[in-house]
């Protein structure tokens, strides 16, 4: 019986302050950065201190090879960064050195994109070799997902709602991305489409899907709306609302409390300690209003419920006969 792993994938996030801009050069992939767009990256780091987004994602790899423990499935979690150490290539020989033939691989940013989940499984295929892998290519509306976001959200909502002496609505957001990562050549014409689209990526869709959800999930959600947060600095229009510009709206239309909750997100990093904590808290505070945000999920039960749930269905597809994993 072939020997079976689990990969979990993330983004990775530097040490150090001083650390940023190799950091940096491995996110834009090499590209040229201005130097005043490093500076305020440090900034930002430096203001929050460091970003855990490391430490947490090891320690819910940790949590998952339990929940698969309890099942009866004694398999290792082995964890690859994109952008920081440990990078995807490294434990990805690290795993065919350790005798690994199968791995299940999962990247945890559930909605599936190109510019994001596409660019990690090419790093994992690259470096695959002998190893049989499968991948899950998007988890945006898995029940736990979504359960473990509504557990978040529910505490923080009812105390919010309390305090103001009515049902707080909710933002929702994920991260954006450049216009051009999801955009489709049109077959006749030959100029770019937007998403939705045949063919289009599904980024958006899936984020917004999540949102919807985690709403239905929690009925005491009188209201919401969905943006996108964290534009990058990188040249051409990224995807939208803003975060700003959906403030800004909210805020006029007589909204002076509200809670956002990051369901683009799974743990705490830069986007969530600096770019919700502080950048849009204060942007809020200046429109006169006030914004809350739910605990991130972290190392939460459930969540690593929902991907040792991904993990069994990826290594129950690698067990499978070749002769039923062809495809039709």
């Amino acid at each position: 019986m072939a020997k079976q792993a689990v990969l979990l994938l993330a983004h990775g996030t530097p040490e150090t302050v001083e650390q940023i801009p190799e950091y940096l050069r491995n996110v834009v992939s090499g590209r040229p950065l201005p130097q005043a767009v490093i500076e305020e990256i440090q900034h930002r780091y430096g203001l929050i201190g460091r970003s855990p987004l490391t430490e947490i994602t090891l320690e819910h790899a940790r949590l998952v090879e339990g929940e698969l423990a309890a099942g009866g499935q004694q398999v290792r979690v082995y964890v690859g960064m994109r952008n920081w150490r440990p990078y995807i290539p490294d434990v990805v020989r690290r795993m065919r050195e350790d005798g690994v033939e199968e791995a299940a691989v999962i990247c945890l940013a559930p909605q599936n994109s190109r510019t994001s989940v596409g660019l990690y499984r090419r790093a994992v295929e690259a470096e695959a070799a002998g190893l049989r892998i499968d991948f899950t290519e998007g988890w945006a509306h898995h029940p736990l997902l979504i359960e473990a976001f509504a557990e978040r959200l529910r505490p923080a909502l009812g105390k919010l709602s309390a305090e103001v002496g009515h049902p707080a609505p909710v933002l929702f957001t994920a991260h954006s991305v450049p216009c051009r990562t999801v955009q489709t050549p049109a077959a006749s014409e030959g100029q770019p489409r937007l998403w939705p689209g045949s063919g289009a990526d599904t980024y958006a869709e899936e984020a917004k899907g999540t949102a919807a959800l985690v709403a239905k999930r929690v009925p005491e959600i009188r209201q919401w709306w969905f943006a996108f947060q964290s534009q990058g600095a990188s040249g051409g229009p990224w995807i939208g609302p803003s975060v700003e510009s959906t403030l800004d709206s909210v805020v006029a239309g007589g909204v002076k409390a509200l809670i956002l909750q990051p369901i683009g997100f799974l743990c705490d990093h830069v986007e969530i300690l600096y770019d919700v904590d502080r950048l849009f808290r204060d942007y809020a505070l200046k429109l006169g209003a006030r914004l809350e945000r739910p605990e991130s999920l972290n190392t939460s039960a459930t969540l690593a419920r929902a991907v040792a749930d991904l993990a069994r269905q990826g290594l129950a597809r690698l067990a499978e006969p070749a002769i039923e994993r062809a495809p039709q």
